[in-house]
């Protein structure tokens, strides 16, 4: 039977980072995760209250209010404590979640994603009807290399996140449509932005560097970035609690396998190595992103064949990775075509497979070892076949999964084999919650720490 069973058996275990005990099994669930592993999952970053924010300023932890800025009446302990409203605005759906200060969801809703703009009335109506809401945290996909943590949000910090919609096209006008809807219902509510990118911001410049001229690096900041950070973050803390551990003496590397797509080398609690990198197309097979691939292979397509910047960009975006190995983006109608024999399938699965295991071994490489391997996201929560394949093939480095623990996952578990050296658990993403802890750690607002502690079940 998996360890982890074992210490649930025995009843309460204590975090020792933040000395709360409690039950030593937790099953959280995401209302706004989606249910099956072809389903997109968000993204994320994040680092606590004395994260660099700015021009490497550090964040003011329990900061005083501003002018013209209320928490609102559930500002305190009481009720539920401080309730915070998180903002995700994805490719397809723009969700918003209230936790409560223990880290329930209390209210929830997912409205269309935005465009340019997004839907104000809409957006106001909704919010309107989730009670009072003390703070506010938006995922932001990218913060550049100015912000290195998250940042209370004021008309500088937006325009300054609007000056880096370029690296990140795609997801940071959503996101700023977002907030500006957002603002306009909650005027005098504090908020927060916190980024995909900044979990790894303190890579190491080994990491980080391009072999490109230091001009080109320096003219446009183009370096490793890395996203999916609040994914990573949460999940590597959970998985230390769930094993008993402290983050800080922990190898982990962290699989966020959703519609996007990256690892993590997690050493001591920080980010030394991921496999996105200037943008979120680099990296693991996707979706509908190619991940990556010969850069002379863009360059000949441009040069030879006269291919439009743009139309290479919407094929290695929209119409590459999975769905163009497989013709649907969907790794459910993949995982069966495959199980009836379709060769086409069988090849999307090999070359998925084939750059998730090799990535996971650099990731190794980059830790020195690897004490922990940690399963999220739409994928990596729901696809018990790919977990097997993938951990099947790194049992060099003494790694196993358990096929019947394995297959009945729901919720975060343990999935080890008996007697593998590597602990391989699944974690339910919870993005939300990192998004919390960050707002809670810039404005100093109270929170119950519930790694430990049996989860509300969430609403649907």
């Amino acid at each position: 039977m998996p360890r982890l069973d074992a210490a649930r058996r025995r009843g309460r275990a204590r975090d020792p980072r933040l000395g709360v005990v409690g039950p030593a099994s937790s099953r959280v669930t995401d209302a706004g995760e989606p249910a099956g592993p072809g389903a997109a999952t968000g993204a994320g970053a994040a680092t606590g209250a004395g994260a660099a924010t700015g021009a490497g300023e550090p964040s003011e932890a329990g900061a005083s209010l501003r002018a013209g800025e209320t928490l609102g009446p559930r500002g305190d302990a009481g009720d539920g404590g401080a309730r915070i409203l998180v903002v995700n605005a994805g490719s397809s759906s723009l969700k918003l979640r209230v936790l409560d200060a223990a880290d329930a969801v209390v209210a929830t809703a997912d409205l269309p994603a935005p465009r340019e703009t997004a839907d104000v009335g809409a957006i106001a109506e909704t919010i309107a009807g989730f009670g009072d809401i003390a703070a506010v945290g938006h995922r932001i996909v990218h913060g550049g290399a100015r912000y290195s943590g998250p940042v209370r949000l004021d008309a500088e910090v937006e325009a300054n996140l609007r000056a880096l919609t370029d690296l990140a096209p795609l997801h940071q006008p959503k996101s700023l449509a977002a907030l500006t809807a957002v603002n306009a219902a909650l005027p005098t509510v504090p908020a927060v932005a916190c980024f995909d990118t900044a979990f790894h911001a303190g890579m190491p410049a080994a990491a980080t560097t391009y072999a490109i001229p230091p001009e080109w690096r320096k003219r446009w900041a183009l370096r490793k970035y890395g996203f999916h950070g609040l994914s990573h973050a949460y999940a590597s803390r959970r998985a230390a609690a769930m094993v008993g551990r402290p983050v800080e003496d922990l190898r982990i590397v962290t699989c966020h396998l959703g519609a996007g797509a990256s690892l993590a080398a997690i050493l001591g609690g920080r980010s030394v190595d991921t496999t996105m990198g200037f943008t979120p197309l680099d990296g693991l097979v996707m979706a509908t992103r190619s991940g990556s691939i010969d850069p002379g292979l863009v360059l000949w397509l441009e040069g030879h064949v006269g291919m439009p910047p743009e139309e290479l960009a919407a094929t290695l975006e929209h119409r590459s990775g999975l769905l163009g190995l497989a013709g649907t983006a969907d790794m459910r109608a993949i995982l069966a075509a495959n199980a009836s024999g379709d060769e086409t399938a069988a090849l999307a699965i090999g070359v998925y497979l084939h750059r998730l295991r090799a990535s996971i071994a650099a990731m190794v490489a980059a830790l020195g070892g690897l004490d922990i391997l940690v399963f999220t996201g739409g994928v990596g929560e729901h696809a018990p076949a790919i977990r097997e394949r993938v951990v099947a093939g790194l049992a060099f480095l003494g790694a196993g999964v358990d096929s019947a623990t394995n297959a009945a996952v729901a919720g975060d578990a343990e999935i080890t084999a008996a007697g593998s050296r590597v602990r391989t658990l699944v974690v339910v993403a919870r993005e939300d919650v990192e998004i919390a802890r960050e707002v809670r750690a810039v404005l100093g607002l109270p929170a119950v720490a519930r790694l430990w502690d049996e989860c509300r079940s969430q609403p649907a």
